[in-house]
């Protein structure tokens, strides 16, 4: 096996190790802290020249004497728990108001300057003894932050109502010159292989670390020399994009990265470069990225009832839809955000027409005929990959389950269908496929589904507002007063989700566990929910009774 040798500065001395690819983590970082003279509980952080952080791994690059690493002892676990209020008053500080400011700072340090200045080594010395706090899981970020991919998190939708519909131009230049910065930076094997899960946990990534994310997709697909993707092109289409999406609740720029994330892992779980070609799966990623460009945060039926601009110009026929298309070609007409540019003509009219067809399926009015024809095709044929009409269906159907799929996830190939098959065909599968990505929140863990409906249910709300002040129809899905998140989701899943899924499972078996199991318990969930809400107004309607028989008022604030 060979080994490397590794050049580094540990404490003012020129230091080397050397090591075997095959050795283990632990082995290496105790190499590193004999050298550093660290004890077992020591928290050791390497820099390269840059400055930015290393992962210590045997994948560690070698270097030369010239490019040496830096080595440091920054922190020391903390194998005591100290209540909050005795570690606040050590250090006369709300101890979580610490470690949310430490993070943002080293965040922006690490990234705009590479190096730390005077002031924030003074900050950092005054909480070290608690930095354990942030540091302490084996598996820090690619960034070097505290990134717990190991549970959900309890952090609440970012929507906030105070925001403009529109992003500012001086937002997302602050975003994109982060994601710029940390583009230089490594991301580790441990959150590429995160990056494939349905379990991924959106809400611990900012919007310039998903746009990194995105990046990487590109990057591990091989989309980058397969197709001559210029890296500042790519860059500039990423900006673009992330620009066109708007500050509304839901249908943003992560409900964009969630769908491609889906589909992103949906393309490993079902092995679809042995299955599709690399053209096929590069618009499977491509569309779900654009489905939902400039989405307003009313639906179809808000902009036909309304007559809107949108609805005039698409003659009501999928406005929304036909919008984030023309949308997602208007940024490609743009020279320096062309990520088809070097493409074959005959290759850019298929990725094209791909994308259209994509996006248009993900409209929830056509939900019902896609399904149906999938089903048909899927009881009565085999597949057969071999046969262009039958893999374009199959593309619809996977972006429609990475759009459905954060309740669900991986996916296993069946028996070839039937070769006797349409274009017509193939094409809803494309769009089935696209439609599972757009809808998949309820495959996801319920710490990270959650907070997407009470997003989606927020948006459905502002809608239903609107349309009462001007007189127009009212779904009873969207009106707060007629809907809870147990009663929005039990139909949902029960005739929406589960019968597309199961449809699915039925061509690809491995999807089982992943993504139609955890619809099915998120359907226990909200039913269990629904259940105890209807057993606590009985019990409220039966006191209320009772107190008016017995000629009681009943206070009208009771919880429910």
């Amino acid at each position: 096996m060979a080994t490397k040798v590794v050049y580094f500065i540990v404490d003012g001395q020129n230091e080397q190790a050397e090591f075997r690819s095959d050795d283990s983590r632990e082995d290496l970082k105790e190499t590193f802290r004999a050298a550093a003279e660290a004890g077992p509980d020591d928290i050791l952080k390497l820099y390269n020249k840059k400055g930015n952080l290393l992962n210590i791994s045997p994948k560690l690059a070698e270097n030369t004497p010239d490019t040496r690493y830096t080595l440091e002892v920054v922190a020391t676990h903390c194998n005591v728990y100290f209540p909050e209020p005795h570690i606040g008053a050590q250090i006369g500080v709300d101890i979580s108001m610490i470690e949310s400011r430490l993070g943002q700072l080293e965040t922006r340090v690490y990234v705009d300057n590479g190096e730390l200045p005077t002031m924030v080594k003074d900050l950092k010395l005054k909480v070290e003894e608690f930095k354990e706090k942030l540091e302490s899981v084996d598996h820090l970020s690619w960034l070097g932050l505290t990134k717990d991919i190991s549970c959900g998190t309890s952090l609440k939708p970012f929507w906030d109502k105070t925001q403009s519909h529109r992003k500012t131009e001086q937002h997302s230049k602050i975003v994109f010159d982060k994601f710029k910065k940390m583009s230089c930076v490594q991301v580790t094997d441990e959150v590429r292989e995160y990056l494939r899960k349905p379990t991924f946990d959106n809400w611990q990534w900012d919007d310039s670390e998903m746009l990194v994310l995105l990046r990487q997709m590109y990057l591990d697909l091989g989309f980058i020399s397969k197709f001559n993707i210029e890296m500042p092109v790519l860059h500039q289409w990423l900006y673009e994009v992330y620009k066109n999406y708007n500050n509304v609740p839901f249908h943003n720029f992560k409900h964009c990265f969630m769908v491609t994330q889906m589909m992103y892992g949906l393309t490993w779980l079902i092995d679809t470069p042995s299955l599709l070609d690399d053209l096929d799966i590069l618009i499977l990623i491509t569309s779900a990225i654009c489905h939902d460009l400039d989405h307003p945060g009313y639906n179809n039926a808000y902009q036909v009832n309304a007559k809107t601009e949108l609805a005039l110009r698409y003659n009501d026929i999928s406005p929304l839809e036909n919008h984030h298309c023309s949308v997602a070609f208007e940024i490609l007409e743009k020279h320096h955000c062309n990520i088809f540019r070097n493409l074959p003509k005959e290759q850019y009219r298929k990725v094209r027409e791909g994308m259209i067809r994509c996006i248009l399926g993900t409209d929830m009015a056509k939900h019902n005929e896609i399904l149906s024809s999938f089903s048909a095709i899927n009881n009565t044929s085999k597949f057969d990959f071999q046969n262009k009409e039958h893999k374009s269906l199959m593309m619809i159907i996977m972006m429609k389950v990475s759009d459905i799929s954060n309740e669900a996830r991986p996916m296993d190939v069946a028996e070839p269908w039937l070769d006797c098959l349409l274009m017509e065909f193939f094409n809803q599968l494309l769009m089935i496929l696209i439609k599972v990505a757009d809808i998949s929140n309820e495959c996801r863990p319920m710490d990270v589904a959650e907070p997407w409906l009470e997003c989606l249910l927020q948006e459905f709300f502002n809608q239903s507002d609107v349309e009462k002040l001007e007189g127009l129809p009212v779904a009873p899905f969207m009106d707060r007063e007629k809907v809870n998140k147990s009663s929005s989701q039990i139909g949902f899943i029960k005739y929406a989700l589960l019968p597309l899924f199961e449809s699915l499972g039925e061509l690809f078996p491995v999807i089982e566990a992943d993504i139609i199991q955890p619809v099915r318990t998120a359907l226990d969930y909200y039913t269990d929910m629904h259940k105890a809400l209807e057993e606590e107004k009985k019990k409220r309607d039966s006191v209320g009774d009772l107190s008016k028989q017995n000629g009681i008022t009943q206070p009208n604030h009771i919880s429910t």
